[in-house]
C-alpha cells in the first residue's frame, strides 16, 4: 500500500469515520489497522471521500524479481502476491473470489462443484491430490472453479480408484493451480479481512506483469449482482437414473416413482442421486425453466438445485417461476442456491457473507428437534432471518456465526437448507431431508 493506512484513516476523520463511511463495525477498521490492508471493495468510496488512486491502495511495484524456484503467483487486489510452483494447465484465471475451503478429503468434488463458478479455492487441509482423480467422484462433466491453492505439492496417487494424477486432471480441464502458498496465513487474511478478488497466473514463458494483475483483480466488480446460474446450467431437459454410490456395486440403478422435477441452478450429480435413490423419477430442466415449463412435466414434487453467484440476480427470472409453483400446490425442496431463492420467492431477502462457509465440518442446529447436524457447504450468500415474513419458519441455524442454514412453509408444503445433504460429512446426518420431501408428496 503506497499510502499507509494510518494516512487514509487520519484524512477519514479516525476509525469510526472510516467504519460508518464504509459500512464496517469499527473492529473491522481495527483488523485493517493489525493488517495493514484495507479490502478492495471499500477502495472507491475511501477514494471519492479522500482523493486518492488506486495506485495510493495497491502495493505492487512496477516490477518485481521472481523468487528462485517460483513458477506461478497468486496476486490480490490490494497488490499482496503469493508466489509458489504452478502445476496443471499454464493458464491465468479470469479476476476471480478467492475462498477458502476447510474439507479434508473431496477435492475433486469441490473444483467439480457448479457452486465455484467464478471463484479460486484455497484448502486449508495441506495434503492436496493424494488419491488422484477418477470419473465417479465428478459431480459435473468439468471443473468450475477457476483455479486452486495448495500448501505441499501433490503427490502419486495413492488410492486403488485414481486414473489420473492432480495435475494432469487440470492440465486436461485447462485449469491451473499453485502450490507451496503458506496457506494458513491466506486464510487468516480471508477471514480477517474477507474474500478479496484475485488473479492467480502460471505461464508458460515464466512472465509476469504484477501490476496489471493485481489492477484486474481490483477492477473486477465481484460476485455480488452477478447471475452465474445461466452459464452452468443445462440448455435442455434430461432424465436422471443413477442412485447412490456404494462399495460394492458402484452407483446404484434405480426405478423412480415420485415425479420429481429439478430445476438445475447448479445441480452436483450426487444430489441428483439421492433425489433418486429416495425413490424418485427426476426431469432436470434448465435455470430459466418458468413455471408453466416445470408443470408441464405434472411433478409431485419440485426441486430447486445449488448453484453459484448472487441469489438477487439469479432471483429475477427463478423467482416468478417458483411463486407459480407454489400458486399450483406442489411441494418444493431446495438446497443451497435454491434455499436462497425459495426464502426470496418468499418475500424473504439475501445478503453477502465475508467469507462465506465452505468446508465438510459446519455444525448446524435443527431447531424443531435440537440436534446438531456436521454439514458439507458452500456459500457466500445468506438469508436474511429478519426479512422472512409471517409464516415462513427458521428451522436450522448455524453454530459458528449464527447465519439461517434452514426454512419452511408448512401451509405452502415447502422447506430448504442451507447446507448439502447429499455430501455426507456426518456421514449420513443430514439423509433424512430427502426422506422429508418424499413424504412431503404424500
Amino acid at each position: 500500500m503506497h499510502t499507509p493506512i494510518e494516512e487514509i484513516l487520519r484524512r477519514l476523520g479516525g476509525n469510526e469515520a472510516a467504519a460508518q463511511l464504509t459500512g464496517v463495525s469499527p473492529e473491522a477498521v481495527r483488523k485493517w489497522r493489525s493488517a495493514g490492508s484495507i479490502p478492495p471493495r471499500h477502495w472507491p468510496a475511501i477514494m471519492a471521500a479522500t482523493g486518492l488512486a488506486w495506485e495510493d491502495f495497491s502495493g505492487v511495484a512496477e516490477s518485481a524479481e521472481v523468487p528462485p524456484g517460483a513458477t506461478a503467483a497468486l496476486v490480490l487486489a490490494d497488490g499482496s502476491v503469493f508466489w509458489g510452483r504452478g502445476f496443471g494447465a499454464f493458464a491465468t484465471t479470469k479476476p476471480s473470489e478467492l475462498c477458502f475451503s476447510t474439507g479434508m478429503t473431496g477435492y475433486q468434488e469441490t473444483l467439480t462443484d457448479p457452486s465455484f463458478a467464478g471463484q479460486i479455492v484455497t484448502f486449508t487441509f495441506p495434503h492436496i491430490g493424494n488419491v488422484g482423480t477418477n470419473k465417479e467422484d465428478m459431480e459435473a462433466p468439468q471443473i468450475f472453479a477457476r483455479g486452486l491453492v495448495t500448501k505441499e505439492d501433490f503427490t502419486a496417487p495413492s488410492n486403488y480408484r485414481a486414473t489420473n494424477d492432480l495435475g494432469s486432471w487440470l492440465k486436461n480441464m485447462n485449469i491451473p493451480g499453485i502450490s507451496g502458498v503458506d496457506t494458513r496465513a491466506l486464510t487468516l487474511r480471508i477471514r480477517d479481512l474477507g474474500a478479496p478478488n484475485a488473479v492467480l497466473s502460471f505461464p508458460e514463458d515464466g512472465k509476469f506483469d504484477l501490476k496489471a494483475l493485481a489492477k484486474q483483480a481490483a477492477d473486477w466488480a465481484g460476485l455480488e449482482g452477478l447471475d452465474l446460474a445461466k452459464d452452468v446450467s443445462c440448455t435442455q431437459p434430461y432424465n436422471w437414473t443413477d442412485g447412490t454410490w456404494s462399495w460394492e456395486n458402484g452407483f446404484a440403478e434405480t426405478n423412480g416413482g415420485k415425479r420429481v422435477v429439478a430445476v438445475d441452478f447448479g445441480a452436483k450429480r450426487n444430489i441428483l442421486r439421492s433425489l433418486a435413490s429416495a425413490g424418485c423419477h427426476v426431469t432436470v430442466v434448465p435455470a430459466t425453466s418458468s413455471a408453466e415449463d416445470i408443470l408441464r412435466h405434472k411433478p409431485d414434487g419440485v426441486f430447486l438445485s445449488n448453484g453459484p453467484g448472487d441469489p438477487a440476480a439469479t432471483a429475477t427470472y427463478a423467482v416468478p417461476a417458483i411463486q407459480g409453483v407454489m400458486a399450483a400446490g406442489v411441494p418444493i425442496f431446495g438446497i443451497c442456491l435454491g434455499h436462497q431463492l425459495l426464502a426470496t420467492a418468499l418475500g424473504g431477502k439475501t445478503y453477502k457473507l465475508e467469507r462465506g462457509h465452505r468446508g465438510a465440518n459446519q455444525p448446524v442446529k435443527d431447531l424443531t428437534t435440537g440436534k446438531v447436524e456436521i454439514t458439507s457447504q458452500n456459500h457466500g450468500f445468506a438469508v436474511d432471518e429478519k426479512s422472512l415474513p409471517k409464516g415462513v419458519e427458521v428451522t436450522h441455524v448455524s453454530l459458528f456465526d449464527g447465519s439461517n442454514e434452514g426454512i419452511q412453509a408448512k401451509e405452502k408444503k415447502v422447506f430448504s437448507v442451507q447446507y448439502h445433504p447429499e455430501a455426507s460429512p456426518g456421514p449420513s446426518d443430514s439423509a433424512y431431508l430427502f426422506k422429508r420431501f418424499v413424504e412431503l408428496m404424500g
